[in-house]
Parts: structure tokens; sequence; C-alpha cells
């Protein structure tokens, strides 16, 4: 398998042996990021989700973030939980607006501040 990893801006090309669900090999990094980022992303892949959600009474919309990455597979279910999300402004930039999203473990935060209007 064939991947480009992306843990620095480099884009080294790996090539990723994988039997049976482990990986056997990864070539072609340039630095140890690679083949951590090549195992990772062939067994359990996982990204950071980024939103943009309304707030209610607020001066504009609120981006929010998960506070660590989640199984790839996962994104959508955690969007649809967002979507359900209802916030009233004031909301400030590190605040939990969804915890434990989709059972990960994993909370969904504030990255700004929204005022009222």
């Amino acid at each position: 398998m064939e991947i480009t990893c992306i843990s620095c801006p480099v884009g080294c090309r790996l090539s990723v042996q994988v039997e049976n669900g482990q990986v056997l090999s990864v070539g072609g990094n340039a630095c140890p990021r690679g083949e951590i980022y090549a195992r990772q992303e062939c067994v359990d892949p996982r990204r950071m989700v980024t939103a943009v959600i309304p707030v209610q009474g607020g001066l504009s919309p609120l981006s929010v973030k998960t506070r660590s990455p989640i199984a790839k597979r996962l994104i959508r279910p955690c969007m649809r939980a967002l979507a359900e999300v209802e916030l009233s402004a004031p909301v400030e930039a590190g605040q939990v607006v969804l915890s434990d999203v989709c059972g990960t473990g994993v909370d969904i935060v504030a990255t700004k501040s929204v005022e009222r209007a």
C-alpha cells in the first residue's frame, strides 16, 4: 500500500506492507514520525474534526473542534451529534460544547469566544 505522510511538510511517499490487519513494514519515510503515522493510518485512522455551529443570541457562529483525533469512521456520527447541539451566547473559548462525542471519550470544545448580540 502506498500512502503520503502528513506528519510534517516533507510529505514522504510511504510504502506500507499490511497483512491480516497488522503493519509488517514501512519504507520511504525520512523521519521516525513517518513510520508512526503509517502504522496508525493503516490500522486505525484518526482525524481531528472541526465544524461551525450556530449560537442563539450570539454575534457570530461558533467554531468547534475535537480535543483530540477520533476514529475516521466516526466523523459522520460526530457531525450528526453536533447538528443537535443548541448553544446560547455567551460561549467561552475552550468551553466543552459536547462531552464524550459518540462514546469516544473525546470532548468537542469551542475554539473561540462568542459574545451576546
